[in-house]
C-alpha cells in the first residue's frame, strides 16, 4: 500500500487571507466608530439644545400657587366676603404603609361610611400614589385636635390648612355678591377660549353670580410658580426657583349693610324684592330680594338634598331685584303725568271729571277706577295724590302707545339697567311694534287704557323702577346703577368710572317739578295715599303707591282678596325718594299677593327711610 504524500503549507497565502481578513474587520470596525462618532457627535452638538431641554423637563417641574382672592367690603369696610382657612384630612398613599387598614380605623374617628371609603379608594388608584388626596374636607377644631394626638398611628395621613370663600352674613346679601363654588367644563372651556385658562392652573373655584361674577377678573388675581427639581418618579426633590403670586383686588361696594339687614328684616315672610340707590350717583345702598338662601352651602359643594330644598314654590333662587318682573302699576303715573304736560294734552290746571270708570268712545266695555264712586274732579296733582285711574286711562287714550312707548324707553323701561351683575331681565315695556311681531295682531285702542297705569302687556323689575324714578329726581339726568365704588389693592385705592349717558330733556323743565310736586303731596297731604305711613316721619319726602293687578277680574266683578288663591293676589308696589328738597336716596319695593302698596309697599319704604337718616351712611372712598 502507497503512502500518503504530506501536504505542504502554503504559509505566504495564509498570511495574505488572514491579512485580508483582518483589513476587513478593521474597515468594519473604523466604521461602525465613525458611525457611533456621527451619531454621538449630532446628540452632543447639532441636538444638545433640544435633549438639554427635554431632560429639564423630566428634572423640573413648575408647579401653580393660586393667589388669594380679593375681599369685599361695604361701604362702611364691613367685610361682606372673606377667604377663612379650612382644614382637610389628606391623605398620601405612597406614604402610609397599609392603606386599607389606615383608612378603616381613621374613618372610625370622623364617621367616615364604607361607600365614602371605598370611592376614596377608587379615586386614589386613577391618580399618582405621591400626590395628597382630599379624604374628608372642612373639619371642625374638635376633629383637628383628635387627629393631632392620633397622626403618629397613621403615616400619610396628615390635616392641610386651605382658603376657601366664606360669607359671614349668610343669605342677607346673597343676590348681590353672589358666591363661588368649583369650575365646572364650560366655565374651563370658556377661560381657554378667552386665553385665561393659564392663570387658573391652581384654582379650583370662580365667581357663578353677582359681583363674585362679574369683577372675577379683578378678585382672581395672578398666578403664581414654584420650580421644583424631582426624581424620575415626579417626587420633588428640592425648590429652585420661586414667583410669589399678586392677589386679586379688593371691592368696595356701594351697599351698606345695615341697610341690607332693616330690608331683609322688612320682607321677613313676604316674597319680593327691595332697592334703595342714592339718587346723587346712582349708588345701590340696598339690594335685597326675598326669600334668599346662605350662599356658603355651594362654595365647598352642596349636597342634593340642600339644592332640592331650594327648589320651592316661593323660587329663593330667584334674584327678584333684576329678574323678577312685575306690572309696575301705579308707580309709573308720575312719569306718564310728564309726558302728558309736556305733549300739551293737559296742562297744569287741566281738569277731568271721573264717575268712577273710564269708556272708548262708541265702546261699552268700561275700565274702573279702584274707587268705585270715582274721584270727581282731577286735576294732575289730584290724580297722582291720590291715584285716580280714570285720569289716567284718558290721558294715555289722547297720548297713544307710540308716545308712551318711546317716553318710557328713555327712563330704561324695557331694557338692562346695566348694574354690575349679569343677572338681570329687560321685562317689557309694550309698543305697536311688540305686539305685531309678539302676537301678529297689531294695536287695538283698548290695549291703551290697561298700559296707562302700569298694567296689561307692560312688566318691569324693582331695579328699572328705581332707577327710572332716580331719573325723575334728577330731572333727566341718568346715572349708572352698580354696586362697586372702587377697587383696593394694599392702601391703593381706585375709584370705578363709569360712562355718562345723555340726559332726558323734557320741551318745558317745569313739568319736573310739577309730578315731584305731586308726588310730595302723595305723603305729606292727608288724602294722598301714602300719607298714613309716613306720620310723623323727621324729614320730607316724595312717592307713589302701586298696586299690582296678578289675575284679571271680570266685568261687573270686585277684587275680593280672601275669594282668591293667595298667588292671584294684588302685588303692593312702591317708589319714592327722600329728602323732597334735595333728595339723596330713591327706594322702589314690590311685595308679592300681599295687597295694596299703600298698606305694605309704602311701611317698607318709611322703616328703610327712617334708618337711613339715623344713619347716614358715609362712602369708605368719599362722596361728591
Amino acid at each position: 500500500m502507497l503512502k500518503q504524500r504530506a501536504t505542504i503549507r502554503d504559509h505566504s497565502a495564509e498570511a495574505n487571507l488572514v491579512a485580508r481578513r483582518a483589513f476587513v474587520a478593521f474597515v468594519f470596525v473604523m466604521i461602525v466608530i465613525g458611525i457611533l462618532f456621527v451619531n454621538v457627535f449630532n446628540l452632543q452638538v447639532n441636538q444638545h439644545q433640544s435633549y438639554q431641554t427635554r431632560s429639564n423637563e423630566n428634572r423640573i417641574k413648575v408647579i401653580p400657587i393660586a393667589p388669594n382672592r380679593g375681599l369685599i367690603y361695604d361701604r362702611n369696610g364691613v367685610l361682606l366676603a372673606e377667604n377663612r382657612p379650612v382644614y382637610n384630612l389628606e391623605v398620601i398613599p405612597e406614604e402610609s404603609d397599609d392603606l386599607e387598614k389606615s383608612l378603616s380605623e381613621v374613618s372610625a374617628l370622623f364617621d367616615i361610611n364604607q361607600e365614602q371609603q371605598q370611592e376614596f379608594l377608587k379615586n386614589s388608584k386613577r391618580k399618582r400614589r405621591f400626590k395628597s388626596q382630599i379624604l374628608k374636607s372642612r373639619l371642625t377644631p374638635e376633629q383637628v385636635a383628635l387627629f393631632s394626638v392620633n397622626q403618629h398611628k397613621y403615616p400619610g395621613f396628615s390635616v392641610e390648612a386651605r382658603l376657601a370663600r366664606h360669607y359671614p352674613y349668610g343669605d342677607a346679601l346673597t343676590h348681590a355678591i353672589g358666591y363661588v363654588a368649583k369650575m365646572n367644563k364650560t366655565e374651563h372651556f370658556e377661560l381657554e377660549m378667552e386665553g385665561r385658562d393659564v392663570n387658573y392652573r391652581a384654582t379650583r373655584d370662580i365667581g357663578k353670580l353677582g359681583i363674585e361674577k362679574y369683577y372675577e377678573e379683578i378678585l382672581h388675581g395672578t398666578v403664581g410658580s414654584e420650580e421644583v427639581e424631582i426624581n424620575n418618579r415626579g417626587r420633588i426633590l428640592r425648590t429652585l426657583k420661586s414667583t410669589d403670586p399678586e392677589p386679586g383686588k379688593d371691592l368696595i361696594l356701594t351697599l351698606d349693610i345695615g341697610l341690607q339687614q332693616i330690608a331683609q328684616a322688612a320682607l321677613d315672610g313676604m316674597r319680593g324684592a327691595v332697592v334703595v340707590m342714592d339718587a346723587r350717583d346712582g349708588g345701590i345702598l340696598a339690594f335685597y330680594s326675598n326669600p334668599s338662601y346662605d350662599p356658603n352651602l355651594f362654595v365647598h359643594g352642596i349636597s342634593s338634598k340642600d339644592y332640592k330644598a331650594l327648589l320651592n314654590p316661593d323660587r329663593p333662587l330667584v334674584n327678584r331685584v333684576t329678574k323678577g318682573v312685575y306690572p309696575p302699576a301705579s308707580t309709573i303715573k308720575p312719569h306718564l303725568a310728564m309726558l302728558a304736560l309736556d305733549e300739551d294734552v293737559v296742562t297744569e290746571t287741566t281738569e277731568l271729571y271721573d264717575p268712577g270708570f273710564f269708556k272708548l268712545p262708541k265702546a261699552d266695555h268700561r275700565w274702573r277706577d279702584w274707587k268705585p264712586w270715582g274721584h270727581g274732579k282731577v286735576d294732575v296733582y289730584k290724580a297722582i295724590e291720590e291715584s285716580c285711574d280714570t285720569y289716567f286711562y284718558e290721558v294715555g287714550y289722547r297720548l297713544g302707545i307710540d308716545k308712551i312707548s318711546e317716553f318710557m324707553y328713555q327712563f330704561g323701561f324695557g331694557q338692562r339697567t346695566g348694574i354690575d351683575i349679569h343677572e338681570e331681565k329687560t321685562a317689557n315695556l309694550p309698543s305697536r311694534e311688540w305686539k305685531e311681531v309678539t302676537y301678529k295682531l297689531p294695536w287695538y285702542p283698548g290695549d291703551t287704557p290697561n298700559i296707562s297705569i302700569g298694567q296689561g302687556y307692560w312688566t318691569a323689575t324693582p331695579m328699572q323702577i328705581a332707577n327710572s324714578m332716580a331719573i325723575m329726581v334728577n330731572k333727566g339726568l341718568r346715572y349708572q346703577p352698580h354696586l362697586v365704588s372702587a377697587t383696593k389693592l394694599s392702601d391703593q385705592v381706585q375709584i370705578i368710572a363709569r360712562d355718562e349717558k345723555p340726559p332726558v330733556q323734557l320741551k318745558n323743565d317745569e313739568n319736573w317739578n310739577i309730578a315731584l310736586r305731586a308726588m310730595y303731596n302723595t305723603v305729606h297731604k292727608k288724602t294722598g295715599t301714602a300719607h298714613k305711613a309716613f306720620i310723623g316721619a323727621q324729614y320730607t319726602a316724595g312717592g307713589k303707591t302701586g298696586t299690582a293687578q296678578v289675575k284679571s277680574i271680570a266685568q261687573g266683578e270686585r277684587y275680593d282678596a280672601e275669594k282668591l288663591d293667595e298667588r292671584h293676589r294684588d302685588n303692593a308696589m312702591y317708589i319714592g325718594f327722600a329728602p323732597y328738597e334735595k333728595p339723596e336716596i330713591v327706594i322702589a319695593v314690590a311685595v308679592e299677593n300681599t295687597g295694596g302698596g299703600a298698606s305694605v309697599g309704602a311701611p317698607i319704604a318709611r322703616t328703610l327711610m327712617d334708618y337711613y337718616f339715623s344713619n347716614k351712611p358715609e362712602s369708605l372712598v368719599g362722596k361728591p
